[in-house]
């Protein structure tokens, strides 16, 4: 049995959809759960929609049709018969979505956003598994359409859900694994999840963790997760043209990259699979016939290719005691425990004697983190900066990215250097 994970970007168009039935034909002879993320961009789309209705502002119509057209015209192109079921199974979603959305912008409504934003946000992953399913059903491949809510059971976080293991390894067992051995695939989807009452997310980017799950559960032969670059590089394209394929590389330093940011993996995908011994390749749906990247038990297949973590957004926050005493650990507890109230992690933090200086992400939480933290500490801070991460660097590797940056905090390991800096404009 293998799981197939495909990422936002392979089901961004119709026709990347229509390639999907061709990457499947590769497995006919294995059982296959097959996870999808949110269509393109839609995740972020639904996260500006939910933002602006919760805000109360006037464009959240316009985004909400915006989101509509894009799925209508996918959905349109897959399949020219308007009486196909597929339409009536987007509207349905869509109704979905309006009656969030209405209740969003309900000034009683009765909780934070954070619950909207996950009844809202996971709609995307629901709409581009109902399109794969019907265009496999179209292309003559036999499957099941799951609602990961009814599967994945998790705890009450939202927006960053624990996964309750005992209740989804009794869901996936008596609603998944029947369907399979009905010789079935199984369309699911990644990021989602419920608590019994309502829908949770388990933080962004988390598929790959989704299809994790399923593979531990399952007892998975191995996971390929289906991406738009070749395998898993040393960097982003984004930020570098002279990028370097990983071809074979381990768990940990796969936890290690993953945990600095790099965007490849979710984080918490390895563990379900380092547990059982399951091999993850990463795949491009690009070129599908290309080896890729194994991500697997084997220290020696690390290699010490720099590899470089670009974090945008970043915030560089400074406290210090009011009295010039220490930054001790009665300190430290308070801060900490502000950081974990407002939840908002630490990219990376240092200590002197009375500073503690921390890089985080950029969050709407942040001002009022801030004010709590000035009851006791002054507190100082930059934004619009970059964390820069470079795993096995070397001092050439420093040099070539520090160039046209004011460093404002550097911190090194043996084989880990981490910089924050701010770039410098010529007026």
């Amino acid at each position: 049995m293998r799981v197939l994970k495909f990422g936002g970007a392979s089901v961004k168009d119709a026709e990347s959809v229509r390639n999907i039935p061709d990457i499947i034909s590769k497995y006919r002879n294995n059982e296959l759960v097959i996870i999808v993320s949110a269509m393109g961009k839609t995740t972020n789309a639904l996260e500006t929609l939910g933002e602006a209705a919760y805000a109360g502002k006037s464009e959240a119509g316009e985004k909400f049709s915006e989101i509509y057209d894009y799925h209508q015209q996918v959905t349109e192109m897959l399949f020219p018969d308007s009486s196909h079921e597929i339409y009536g199974q987007i509207r349905e979603l869509f109704d979905e979505i309006k009656h969030w959305l209405k209740v969003l912008q309900d000034p009683e409504r009765d909780y934070d956003f954070d619950l909207y934003y996950d009844q809202i946000v996971s709609i995307g992953e629901l709409l581009s598994t109902r399109i794969v399913s019907a265009c496999l059903s179209e292309q003559g491949y036999a499957n099941t359409w799951l609602d990961a809510r009814k599967l994945i059971m998790t705890d009450h976080t939202y927006r960053a859900a624990k996964i309750d293991w005992e209740a989804t390894f009794d869901r996936i067992h008596t609603i998944a694994a029947p369907e399979l051995q009905k010789g079935k695939m199984v369309i699911s989807q990644g990021f989602i999840g419920s608590n019994g009452e309502f829908s949770t997310t388990l933080g962004r980017e988390g598929s790959d963790f989704s299809a994790a799950i399923f593979a531990n559960i399952l007892d998975a032969e191995e996971v390929v997760v289906w991406k738009d670059v070749p395998g898993y590089l040393n960097a982003d394209p984004k930020y570098f043209k002279d990028t370097v394929k990983l071809n074979k590389i381990s768990y940990t330093e796969t936890i290690e990259l993953a945990f600095y940011g790099a965007k490849i993996i979710h984080p918490k995908t390895i563990r379900p699979l380092k547990n059982k011994s399951i091999p993850l390749l990463v795949k491009s749906f690009i070129n599908p016939d290309e080896a890729g990247s194994l991500i697997h038990e084997d220290l020696s297949s690390d290699t010490m290719v720099p590899s470089y973590i670009i974090k945008e957004e970043q915030v560089l926050i400074s406290i210090s005691s009011r009295d010039f005493s220490f930054i001790a650990e009665d300190h430290l507890y308070t801060i900490f425990g502000a950081f974990a109230g407002h939840r908002i992690g630490i990219n990376l933090m240092q200590n002197s004697a009375i500073s503690f200086s921390v890089c985080v992400n950029e969050s709407p939480r942040l001002n009022e983190l801030i004010q709590e933290l000035q009851k006791e500490f002054r507190v100082k801070y930059n934004d619009g900066l970059r964390l820069i991460t470079i795993r096995n660097y070397d001092q050439d590797s420093i040099n070539k990215l520090v160039i046209g940056n004011e460093m404002l905090l550097e911190q090194r390991s043996r084989i880990t250097v981490q910089m924050v800096v701010k770039e410098i404009r010529n007026s």
